[in-house]
Order: structure tokens, then C-alpha cells, then sequence
């Protein structure tokens, strides 16, 4: 298992114990599966975020990728 993935698991489990199980999508709000968890830069590396603890959020992978998309298509424009 990868760094980034036992760094994943091991905040989705941090928030569910907090949060009684259920974990929110950082950018929906929506509850997120395990199985569906990714880890979202809050301010992303490309404006200067890191990859402390305090910088990231659990999201829904396909929240997580449009958002980006989102942010590739207004720097494109």
C-alpha cells in the first residue's frame, strides 16, 4: 500500500471516528464510501498548499476530479 493511500485511510478513519461514521465530501457535503475516498489539497500545490495534515480533506473521486478540470479550464481561459 502506497503513503499516500494509508495517509488517505488514515484520515477517512479519523473523521469517521469523530464524525460517528459518516464522513462528508470536502466539496459536496455529500457522505463519502471508503472505497470512494481521495484526498483533496484544500489550497492546491500549484498556488502554494502543502500536504500537511491541515491542508488536506477527504472528497468523492469524481468531486475531486471536477474540480480540478474546473481549475485547468479557467487557467486556460
Amino acid at each position: 500500500m502506497s503513503r499516500l493511500s494509508l495517509t488517505r485511510t488514515k484520515i477517512y478513519r479519523t473523521v469517521a471516528r469523530q464524525l460517528h461514521g459518516v464522513v462528508p465530501c470536502w466539496i459536496c457535503g455529500e457522505p463519502v464510501a471508503p472505497a470512494d475516498a481521495t484526498l483533496e489539497h484544500i489550497t492546491p500545490l500549484s498556488d502554494g498548499g502543502s500536504s500537511h495534515l491541515e491542508n488536506l480533506a477527504i472528497s468523492h473521486g469524481t468531486c475531486n476530479h471536477r474540480r480540478h478540470a474546473k481549475a485547468a479550464g479557467a487557467a486556460g481561459d
